[in-house]
């Protein structure tokens, strides 16, 4: 059975490798997993968004949660995405991550038919009712079907084994009124934010921690800024947090989510492959240029060495810095042949 644990901190929504036939690495997987831990985060998050839960199988989601909880062996907590098509199927998933000894799962509200605040409490309160694990609820409006504030405390004090919420809105003044909400009546109910672009704001708030992509790409960063956070320390958080924006935003806009997380992660030493996502021949080589802005972003925090044609000065246009880095890299390789 999970033990129960305070979620707290930096969880990383992990990424997930693919080898060549487009198998998931579990080799790879496993280092990966190793690798964020020693690095500092304070909780593995498989089966996220960030995960791709929604391309894999049922057998392979599995699969993801018991590596994570075999590396991580109770030195960090595993907060295992659970969430399935329906209810029975959750259920299963719950009880099978709960034999694996994973902290708790998140459950994403239910996707694609848009429900009512009453049918999003009712699908809730019958997981609650029937967990063996502790469930935090991942709210992500962009997806899923919204949790709304009373919902949210609905659920929160009828159902004690619904301990957090994840929330990815990246609504500032929404966390402030679910926290307003729930935590007189809940101090032990748990706030993480799922948008790493306001988590020093969100930490600012209140909330105990995020799920954060990035952590998957600067797992020592985004605990800095966490630790800064907490420690009062919110001008120099707030520093590192615009650094990191930069980063985030790069990974995020010109790629396929989340192309931009596994290309950056490749250059901290892993072999992610290619995603389940098929990509135009454009796309890829879009990719390959936008892979030398991201390698740069990640040479100036020291975490890895610059191309060799050096980086040119950003100008915060990701396909203007992407350009520039292009040119640079062509007069390199012509000064190389004594063209120039």
């Amino acid at each position: 059975m999970a033990k129960a644990v305070k979620l707290e901190g930096i969880f990383t929504p992990t990424l997930v490798p693919m080898d060549a036939r487009g198998n998931v690495n579990e080799t790879e997987l496993a280092r990966f997993f190793e690798w964020l831990i020693q690095k500092g985060v304070h909780g593995l998050y498989p089966n996220g968004s960030t995960g791709e839960f929604t391309r894999l199988t049922v057998e392979e989601r599995r699969r993801i949660v018991k590596i994570a909880c075999e590396v991580s062996n109770g030195r960090v907590p595993v907060l295992a995405g659970a969430a399935e098509a329906n209810t029975r199927e959750t259920l299963i998933a719950c009880e099978t991550y709960a034999q694996y000894g994973a902290a708790a799962v998140a459950i994403v509200s239910p996707i694609y038919y848009r429900l009512s605040p009453d049918s999003v409490y009712a699908y809730f309160a019958e997981i609650a009712q029937n967990s063996p694990i502790d469930v935090t609820l991942y709210n992500i409006p962009m997806f899923a079907s919204p949790i709304d504030v009373p919902t949210i405390r609905r659920l929160a004090l009828d159902w004690p084994r619904i301990v957090g919420i994840k929330d990815s809105s990246g609504d500032v003044a929404f966390m402030m009124r679910m926290i307003a909400a729930i935590r007189p009546s809940r101090p032990d109910f748990v706030f993480l934010t799922g948008w790493e672009a306001v988590l020093s704001p969100m930490l600012m708030v209140g909330c105990n921690g995020g799920t954060n992509a990035s952590s998957n790409v600067v797992p020592e960063l985004t605990r800095k800024v966490w630790e800064l956070s907490r420690a009062g320390q919110y001008e120099e958080a707030m520093r590192l947090q615009y650094r990191i924006l930069e980063l985030f935003d790069t990974m995020l806009y010109p790629f396929e989510f989340p192309d931009g997380f596994r290309a950056a992660a490749e250059l901290r030493g892993f072999n992610f492959g290619h995603g389940r996502q098929p990509l135009s021949p454009g796309q890829r080589a879009d990719e390959t240029a936008l892979a030398e802005v991201l390698r740069c972003i990640l040479a100036d925090f020291g975490l890895v060495d610059p191309p060799a044609a050096g980086c040119v000065a950003r100008t915060g246009q990701t396909g203007t810095d992407k350009i520039g880095q292009i040119v640079a890299e062509v007069v390199k390789e012509l000064e190389k042949r004594g063209v120039l």
